[in-house]
């Protein structure tokens, strides 16, 4: 077992002792989430904390999303539910880099794209695959594309 999923798992039975009732049905969804990206494929395995990870920041970037559409729809008590659990799954990653951070690596990386040779938007992808390995976990695919088009424009 990993010491992350691990960590979930004290919490939520702290969380159910507490009788928190929004923390506990947040974990219990997350772990099943977990369990359940443990048992696809065709052989059952354990995650290792950075694969626990990748599966944390999906829930909380789907009760963000979900939020959103139900701010949308109306539905304000269940948007700040959402949110609310969003905000909670986000404790147990990592920091997120700020906006000047992320646009100091993307500018690096631009650099030594153009000095192997890629210009213009057409080295998006030369970039991508620079940047991308340094920022994993830490800075969400769409922040990070829109950061190296701005780069490039």
């Amino acid at each position: 077992m990993t010491t992350l999923k691990a960590k979930l798992q004290e919490d939520l039975t702290t969380a159910i002792k507490a009788r928190d009732e929004l923390h506990s049905s947040t974990l219990r969804l997350t772990l099943s989430a977990i369990t359940k990206e443990e048992v696809a494929g065709k052989e059952a395995r354990v995650l290792s904390d950075e694969e626990v990870l990748k599966v944390i920041a999906k829930e909380a970037k789907k009760r963000r999303e979900a939020a959103d559409a139900f701010a949308q729809g109306g539905r304000p008590e269940q948007a700040a539910r959402e949110s609310a659990e969003g905000e909670f799954l986000d404790t147990y990653l990592p920091k997120q880099l700020s906006d000047e951070e992320l646009a100091g690596i993307v500018a690096e990386a631009v650099e030594e794209a153009r000095s192997a040779g890629a210009e213009g938007p057409r080295a998006m992808g030369a970039v991508m695959k620079i940047v991308n390995p340094k920022v994993a976990g830490l800075a969400e695919g769409g922040r990070v594309a829109a950061a190296v088009k701005k780069a490039l424009a």
